[in-house]
């Protein structure tokens, strides 16, 4: 490593970064051909953005032709505690960890922007500096860089971080030293696979975001589809699952997260209940500052109602009945379909709801139901 990484390596460090490595800009050559037959099998659902800029997402170069050397790095999100532990507490509702804390976009980016200051203070050069929302392949490229690689649920493993790091990249016209690439580890683990409620994986490496509960639940606007929401159980936002038992994770140190992302008390472990008397301004006061509140009410109520449905919880009956009048049809529609696996004799006394509802959806719900 020369001097220059090294010091670069060790700012990113103190700025709160727990993975940093470099790659050349053309590092991840395979990354866009494989874009592009996962967009051709249609395993993006309906994440249009994908297929529209694909050719900017298949290589750095893509998005911004100048690029010659991308800067990865990665922050800890590390849990304290099992992540699982909420399966067999049906009537609370599970938030995947990543977002019970702080919304990352705003974090990373801040301390992205604050290592490109340096990074330009230093040595000068253009750059550019990317979170999640912008067309990059963040993990092929953090591979490249050595920060670990991609496992068989397609997110990238550390060996000192396991499955909880939020990647960012920056982006420079320096042509800056790579590190060596990262090598696959998985060996013949597939837990990550068989841990998949909604088997989303059709074969390792490969995910099919249309099975996907992180999809469903956070991507997905209309409504879920019947034959997937036994399995999202209590899932209201996210899924953990082939993250949370990676065995690469018994490295992770729940110290070495940012403090910003500990689980707020009210996110940690929220009661289907309460979340479904919410309205827009309690939805709204609620998730402020969180990344939950980019989906919306209606999509967290259609989320909570098929969570309730999964509970087989009688005390929230009522609580689901009260949304065969919501505004939204995906809304109701969801509430028809938790209401029938709740009470029977509940759904029955409202079946009158059916013919008068102006959208084929939920009248077709209540002709399932």
């Amino acid at each position: 490593m020369d001097v220059f990484s090294e010091a670069l390596k060790m700012e990113a460090k103190r700025i709160g970064f727990a993975a940093c490595g470099i790659a050349r800009a053309d590092a991840a050559p395979l990354s866009g051909e494989r874009l592009r037959a996962w967009l051709a099998d249609g395993a993006h659902g309906d994440m249009i953005w994908m297929e529209s800029r694909a050719d900017q997402r298949a290589a750095p170069a893509g998005l911004w032709p100048e690029v010659r050397s991308v800067i990865a790095l990665g922050m800890s999100y590390a849990p304290a505690t099992d992540p699982l532990r909420l399966a067999s507490e049906p009537e609370a509702g599970r938030i995947s960890v990543y977002a019970q804390g702080a919304d990352y976009h705003d974090l990373v980016k801040r301390k992205l922007k604050e290592l490109a200051r340096w990074l330009v203070a230093q040595a000068g050069g253009d750059l550019k500096v990317f979170v999640d929302t912008a067309p990059v392949m963040e993990k092929p490229l953090a591979e490249a860089a050595g920060l670990g690689w991609q496992g068989k649920h397609t997110n990238l493993v550390s060996r000192d971080h396991g499955s909880w790091l939020f990647l960012g990249a920056i982006f420079t016209t320096l042509e800056l030293e790579p590190d060596a690439a990262g090598s696959q580890r998985c060996g013949s683990c597939d837990a990550c696979q068989r841990a998949c409620p909604t088997d989303a994986f059709p074969a390792p490496f490969r995910l099919d975001a249309r099975r996907c509960i992180s999809y469903l639940t956070i991507e997905h606007k209309g409504p879920i589809p019947r034959h997937l929401r036994p399995g999202i159980g209590n899932r209201i936002y996210g899924c953990d699952d082939c993250l949370a038992v990676c065995p690469w994770n018994k490295f992770a140190d729940a110290a070495a997260a940012n403090l910003a992302f500990a689980p707020r008390a009210e996110l940690g472990a929220p009661m289907l209940a309460d979340l479904l008397a919410l309205d827009d301004t309690g939805f709204r006061q609620l998730f402020a500052g969180s990344p939950i509140k980019r989906v919306g009410r209606d999509r967290m109520m259609r989320n909570c109602l098929i969570a309730a449905g999964n509970s087989g919880a009688p005390a929230l009956t009522e609580a689901v009945r009260a949304h065969l009048d919501d505004p939204n049809p995906v809304v109701r529609g969801a509430a028809v379909w938790a209401l029938g696996r709740l009470d029977r004799v509940a759904l029955e006394a409202e079946r009158t709801r059916a013919a008068a509802d102006e959208d084929e959806n939920v009248r077709r719900e209540w002709a399932l139901a």
